[in-house]
């Protein structure tokens, strides 16, 4: 493994499909490129050539739950050693739009496959590679159904993933909130039914100054008024680092 650098943080998205999780990935990277951290937007399965290649794979041809494991590993094994790793050794924020507790939630807790290959698959291919901070946006199976159905009425093609029945997606919400009362010190849940202003303000005061709070090679820090300002200025000083954020006009997958 890559060592860190110290300020490198690495953050996950995660939430069943139409939590809204895409877009609210796309505003924390502009958030935290706003309070001047260096951030790398990537995505799973994907990331690198060969992990897009899986993905259209994995979200399109039918195959047993088990290769498909398999194949997210694969993707990911070269995601953390072409991208995650070596951005965190640099000292940047790595953002991705699922991880590894995705495998858990769909694989696992969705289609079965046993949580002991899954963690043993995780012990091998990424050990010490794992996430600091994981958002999980969760809705109601019928709010997902509803906005899924939306899309697709807007002409958006559905993955297979997509289309699973309704008692999937609720196999997959209770393994995600199962992982999250697991971790409570790494999860933050956030209600993704809310609108999405509401969401925004409530991650922007719980984590954004958390995530570059004390974080050498940043060049920030968090002021006396628990404002994030570069170090060693006051908030007025630093009021650029104050700038609102401009939120989506509505949430997509």
């Amino acid at each position: 493994m890559t060592a860190r650098t110290t300020g490198a943080r690495f953050i996950t998205l995660e939430g069943i499909d139409g939590a809204g999780k895409s877009t609210h990935a796309a505003w924390l990277v502009d958030a935290l490129r706003e309070r001047g951290l260096r951030v790398v937007a990537t995505r799973e399965p994907g990331g690198t050539g060969l992990g897009e290649a899986l993905r259209d794979i994995l979200l399109h041809r039918p195959m047993s739950h088990d290769c498909e494991a398999l194949l997210m590993f694969a993707a990911r094994r070269e995601h953390v050693l072409q991208v995650i790793e070596p951005a965190l050794a640099r000292g940047e924020c790595v953002v991705c739009d699922r991880y590894t507790d995705a495998t858990y939630a769909y694989q696992g807790g969705g289609h079965g496959v046993p949580l002991e290959l899954i963690a043993t698959l995780e012990r091998l291919l990424h050990p010490d590679c794992n996430p600091d901070l994981t958002l999980l946006f969760d809705v109601p199976e019928a709010v997902s159904r509803q906005r899924l159905r939306r899309q697709q009425a807007k002409g958006r093609e559905l993955d297979k993933f997509e289309r699973e029945a309704g008692a999937f997606f609720e196999r997959v919400r209770d393994a995600y909130l199962e992982l999250a009362q697991a971790e409570p010190a790494r999860f933050r849940v956030v209600d993704s039914s809310q609108p999405i202003e509401v969401e925004y303000a409530g991650i922007l005061e719980w984590r954004i100054t958390e995530i570059v709070k004390n974080g050498k090679g940043t060049g920030l820090e968090v002021s006396s008024e628990g404002k994030v300002v570069e170090r060693g200025k006051t908030h007025d000083e630093s009021s650029e680092h104050e700038k609102p954020v401009q939120s989506p006009e509505k949430p997509v997958k």
